[in-house]
């Protein structure tokens, strides 16, 4: 199996031991909001990645966090909630959308039972710690608003900034900066540990018999969960473009800083842009979705995620309502296809090969060339049960759409009563009639497509 990989620009064949436990850890929500559909495009490829080290027989520990505390997550709790104590507002805030960004990924076809998540308030310990280790160091230091981490002597140490992107000092500033994203455009000393301001929630954190009073920066929190729950150097690191600086450079820095070496993560892998209507994301130009919006509209999740796979994640990709559309009609297609195998002729020769596909998919996660085969399956009317049951555990297993015929003597009555009557619509030739009880059957959530042995049913 090969994956790209942004340390060394270029994808490379994995080099795993059979059977061996790779370790992933992916950067999780910010969980002041909803999740728009961009951010689920990310978690939709590192799912996606997991399924696809699994078939090739690795065991996989995979860990994404929660940022729970941050600027944003500190402001939106104190907007909402000014009557709560600090603390209580953030827990309250951030319970609500982790709550919320659970069901999104589920509905997505993201198993969440497959992975660990870590919440950064669970772990200040832990990233106390870290950042005595960097001013025992002398990597970090002092100041009269927090610590800092020194961009200059992590480099005089040995150590290179700018693992993942070139960074010149043409564009390297000694100032400092406490916000969490700052301009991505220039290098800073950045906060480890910002000195409380008057009504956020904070921490006690003794420094040399002083109480620095506080909480955690941003980028701290993920080398302290990923090294409490992986180890370091751990397998692999995923995350969004948007990521690879400031916020995954840093990380490299602050968790290589204290340590031999300079690998916090052997592979990073980084998924590209989901365009809408070919522009960035933004509340602004009124093209920021959200799962709900899609839902709302008639689709389903999976039909987002089969979207998503179109696209290699390395390339940028483009959400339009059109798209969204051929992408449900392939679901459609997939889900009818599935139930077929309960009324096969099995004298048909099947001509298509999944193996074509897997391997597609195992050289840099190439869905989009695996597609022509995919969409072939779905168009066929010439198979043998065995092979149509390999394609839907291939579905289920890789592509997380689930494909099940219901037992007509296992449905309601009402279920029961609509197909009756659609049936004796169609052998009355009263097709309108018949196409309006399939569309009340699909309001329902139900397909039904007609074969040799009767009608069968599917969940949509």
């Amino acid at each position: 199996m090969k994956l790209y990989n942004s340390l060394t620009k270029k994808v490379e064949e994995l080099d795993f031991e059979q059977g061996q436990e790779v370790k992933i850890y992916s950067c999780g929500p910010t969980v002041y909001d909803h999740a728009h559909i961009g951010n689920l495009s990310s978690y939709i490829y590192a799912d996606t990645l997991r399924r696809v080290l699994e078939l090739n027989g690795y065991k996989v520990k995979h860990v994404m966090n929660y940022t729970d505390v941050d600027d944003k997550t500190i402001k939106r709790s104190l907007e909402k909630y000014p009557d709560l104590e600090p603390k209580e507002a953030l827990k309250k805030l951030t319970d609500e959308y982790i709550a919320l960004f659970q069901e999104d990924i589920k509905k997505v076809g993201i198993d969440v039972a497959k992975i660990n998540f870590v919440r950064a308030t669970d772990h200040i310990e832990d990233m106390k710690k870290l950042i005595l280790k960097l001013l025992d160091k002398k990597i970090a230091y002092l100041a009269d608003d927090g610590v800092y981490f020194s961009i200059e002597a992590y480099k005089k140490s040995g150590k290179t900034y700018g693992q993942l992107l070139k960074i010149s000092d043409s564009n390297t500033s000694s100032a400092r900066i406490d916000n969490d994203e700052y301009d991505k455009d220039s290098v800073h000393d950045f906060a480890l540990w910002k000195k409380q301001k008057p009504g956020e929630p904070d921490w006690d954190f003794e420094i040399n018999g002083q109480n620095f009073i506080g909480r955690p920066g941003w980028h701290i929190e993920c080398s302290a969960m990923s090294e409490a729950t992986l180890g370091i150097p751990f397998d692999i690191h995923t995350g969004g473009i948007d990521l690879i600086f400031p916020h995954h450079e840093n990380e490299i820095a602050q968790s290589t800083a204290a340590i031999d070496g300079e690998v916090m993560a052997r592979y990073f892998v980084h998924n590209n842009h989901l365009l809408v209507d070919g522009k960035k994301m933004a509340k602004s130009a009124n093209n920021f979705y959200t799962l709900q919006d899609i839902i709302d509209k008639g689709y389903d999740p999976l039909a987002f995620r089969l979207l998503v796979l179109q696209s290699h994640y390395r390339k940028e990709s483009n959400f339009t309502w059109d798209s969204l559309e051929s992408a449900q009609d392939l679901l459609r297609k997939i889900r009818v296809f599935g139930t077929l195998r309960h009324n096969i002729d099995e004298s048909k020769a099947f001509s298509m090969n999944l193996e074509v596909a897997l391997n597609k998919i195992y050289d840099d996660l190439n869905f989009p060339a695996a597609m022509p085969s995919v969409k072939g399956f779905a168009a066929s009317d010439s198979f043998r049960k065995e092979q149509i049951n390999e394609f839907v555990k291939f579905m289920e297993d890789i592509f997380a759409i689930y494909i099940g015929a219901l037992d007509i003597n296992k449905v309601s009555n009402d279920i029961k009563d609509l197909v009756q009557k659609r049936e004796t619509a169609k052998t009355s030739k009263r097709f309108n009639e018949a196409d309006k009880i399939r569309d009340d059957l699909n309001s329902q959530g139900i397909g039904i497509t007609d074969t040799d042995s009767g009608p069968t049913l599917y969940r949509l």
